[in-house]
């Protein structure tokens, strides 16, 4: 089946010498991984790589078979080329970190435009703005509206968040946070990309931070800790 979709680049991983396996989350078909021939020879080497950088927006022609296997790219070419996200070291640790998120968190073969829709909207947002501090945060956060386990925050006003049920209570549980950590939390409920980026001091952020990772821990099946997430403290720091 010939394929015509956008595509979020979500890792992209050298096989033998010359070749790629791109996983990408599709607009139309959700997860799919494809196979790059001779990626890295020819005169057009670099131009292929450059597609394929953590979060790039593709807009691709595909050839999909749907039996489990590795499909193929017929034609490539960049949706919306950033200008910033690769070049500035704190946007692009941000998108290495956040790539690392989505592989462990979307697994489904099955469209889900309106998290594709979400993802492409932020990622436009932070190629243009430059007060990013809490961009990835924000992110996590709004992200579980999409993967199906966002707070529910009906009562918001109690003092302890129960992070394994997801919901705000007057009484601390095992797996509940702190009162420190649960205002910390509520904080971050309350904020949205054109906020103040410095309402969190570095430590703060950093404590909000495992809180995400635990709460994404608790609630999606094979959650693994990001590789890239000691890099990014040492970036924010």
């Amino acid at each position: 089946m010939l394929v015509k979709t956008k595509a979020i680049v979500i890792s992209s991983i050298k096989f033998q010498e010359k070749s790629l396996i791109v996983k990408c989350f599709t607009q139309s078909h959700g997860l799919k991984s494809y196979f790059v021939r001779d990626a890295f020879s020819g005169r057009k080497s670099n131009q292929k790589i450059a597609y394929f950088q953590p979060l790039s927006i593709l807009e691709i022609e595909a050839v999909h078979k749907n039996k489990g296997t590795l499909e193929n790219f017929k034609e490539i070419k960049l949706s919306t080329p950033f200008t910033s996200i690769h070049t500035d070291i704190y946007k692009s640790t941000i998108v290495i970190f956040i790539s690392e998120i989505l592989y462990h968190s979307i697994h489904e073969e099955e469209k889900n435009e309106s998290l594709f829709s979400f993802l492409e909207a932020a990622l436009l947002w932070l190629d243009h703005h430059d007060e990013i501090a809490n961009f990835h945060l924000i992110l996590m956060l709004e992200a579980t509206k999409y993967l199906g386990f966002y707070p529910d925050i009906s009562d918001i006003d109690m003092p302890f968040f129960d992070v394994n049920e997801g919901v705000f209570s007057p009484f601390h549980a095992v797996s509940s946070l702190t009162e420190h950590e649960t205002n910390l939390f509520k904080k971050l409920i309350d904020l949205r990309l054109d906020n103040d980026q410095k309402v969190f001091h570095i430590i703060e952020r950093q404590i909000v931070l495992k809180i995400l990772i635990e709460y994404y821990s608790y609630h999606l099946d094979g959650f693994k800790r990001p590789k890239s997430l000691e890099v990014l403290k040492e970036v924010f720091s």
